[in-house]
């Protein structure tokens, strides 16, 4: 299996140099160069698998030769080993049409732990035996940080710097950052956005790529979601729910919770590998920038605005740009021009086949505060299921759906990590599991920094060991 960039001039490269690598050195992203498929009889047969073993079935494909069986599948052993649920992902039924996927078991209580316990994993195992170091430089909205931070602390050869925007972010989500005090660990929080984190940390390995700029003597990688590896691994809960609930004999829908269109583009390779999806519900909360684009073609940035959903608080979404490639035609060099037009001007319409081959299988929907807080009472009351605002997000844009099929809303954190919005819409103040039930309590350590390009590297390449 080898891998290319949307942008057409980065060099392909196989499963471990994807993975350590993270960002293309075109400033592209990189997706597999064919589709892996599994065939109808393959699907059916992962019906009853453990988690672990459906991990091993669905990614083993997007390895390749990197790994072989018994190396994933101990990798994902100890990945999912962590978790405080034995399936994982288990689903809950709300009634007879809707269903919760729970992906906060981890260690970290949100679904990046999915992802980054099995990341932190492949790292090290793919430095065994070199001299290589890498820097993790990332950006997060919310979980991604707490989740990557986890996963990696106190692993050989490997140093990570996480931007936050400061303020932006729960107390809960901030505290599961800055309390790890592993000395591989460095926390930035910057006085901007997250769209202007994410920007920076583009613009350090654009620089790097291009041999200059002041971290060009530091090999980086990244742990966001543009790291193909780490939506990889979220491509298997895809397959884990669906078939039970009868595919493939049946179709799922899903309905995500959207801000970086990681997540719901897992749910798109899963299509792409044979899956039977009758729909991928994108669903926004009013930094609508992905529905506008999939219902009007129009993707222009505006202003972000602060909900509390932060890990949808989001105008750049990375990871569109892969569906955009694949859609339109693998065009490369016309995938550079069309995303150079837009980090010129923040704006840009979607050709006619992009729109087309997006609209067979994902739909969109924008949520605002009050059907936020209508879908988190009607889980509780109906349901008696407690959940987190992104989830009543997505559970909101399901129930709007009209979709005859059974769907499965992603519940993407723990309701804890967002105790205050959940009260204010449910009465009930949800509580911290108690393996981190003393988060409020433990020292915090964390620089803060302005939102420029210079402040923030000048302070990498100081601080790097």
């Amino acid at each position: 299996m080898h891998y290319v960039s949307t942008r057409g001039a980065a060099p392909a490269l196989d499963f471990r140099e994807v993975t350590l690598a993270g960002l293309a050195n075109d400033g592209g992203l990189y997706i597999p160069e064919t589709w892996p498929s599994l065939s109808r009889d393959e699907i059916a047969g992962l019906a009853g698998l453990s988690y672990v073993e459906t991990a091993v079935r669905v990614m083993a494909p997007f390895v390749g030769d990197a790994l072989t069986e018994d190396e994933l599948r101990d990798l994902c052993s100890r990945a999912y080993g962590r978790f405080s649920h034995d399936a994982v992902t288990p689903l809950v039924q709300l009634d007879h049409h809707h269903w919760l996927l729970e992906l906060f078991h981890g260690p970290t209580l949100a679904f990046k732990d999915i992802a980054l316990q099995l990341l932190g994993l492949l790292f090290e195992r793919f430095l065994q035996g070199t001299d290589q170091k890498l820097t993790i430089v990332g950006a997060t909205s919310g979980d991604t940080g707490s989740a990557a931070i986890d996963a990696v602390a106190g692993r050989t050869g490997v140093e990570i710097f996480m931007l936050h925007p400061k303020g932006r972010v729960s107390d809960v989500q901030r505290r599961q950052m800055t309390t790890v005090l592993a000395p591989n660990v460095h926390n930035i929080a910057i006085e901007g956005s997250f769209d202007d984190a994410q920007a920076m940390v583009k613009a350090m390995f654009n620089a790097n790529a291009a041999g200059t700029g002041p971290l060009v003597h530091l090999t980086l990688s990244a742990v966001n979601s543009i790291n193909w590896a780490r939506l990889m691994a979220q491509v298997v809960y895809y397959f884990y729910s669906a078939v039970r609930l009868g595919a493939p004999e049946r179709a799922i829908a899903f309905s995500v919770p959207t801000g970086n269109f990681g997540d719901v583009f897992a749910g798109y390779v899963a299509a792409r590998m044979g899956l039977p999806v009758a729909n991928l519900i994108v669903a926004t909360n009013v930094n609508d920038i992905l529905h506008r684009a999939l219902s009007s073609g129009d993707y222009s940035a505006a202003s972000v605005v602060a909900t509390p959903t932060p890990s949808m608080d989001i105008q750049v979404s990375s990871n569109f740009e892969r569906l955009l490639f694949d859609v339109g035609g693998r065009d490369g060099a016309a995938m550079a021009a069309q995303m150079a037009g837009f980090e010129a001007s923040k704006a840009m319409r979607l050709t006619n086949q992009q729109r087309e081959g997006a609209a067979h299988l994902l739909s969109s929907a924008r949520i605002d505060l009050d059907d936020m807080a209508l879908a988190m009472r009607w889980a509780y009351e109906r349901a008696g299921q407690v959940i987190d605002p992104h989830t009543a997000i997505a559970l909101g844009a399901a129930r709007q759906a009209g979709i005859d099929a059974p769907i499965v809303t992603l519940a993407t954190a723990h309701p804890a990590k967002f105790g205050d919005a959940v009260e204010r819409a449910t009465g009930v103040r949800p509580v911290l599991p108690a393996r981190v039930g003393d988060l409020f309590e433990r020292e915090e350590r964390y620089e803060t920094l302005p939102a420029t390009f210079e402040a923030v590297t000048d302070y990498i390449a100081k601080t790097a060991a």
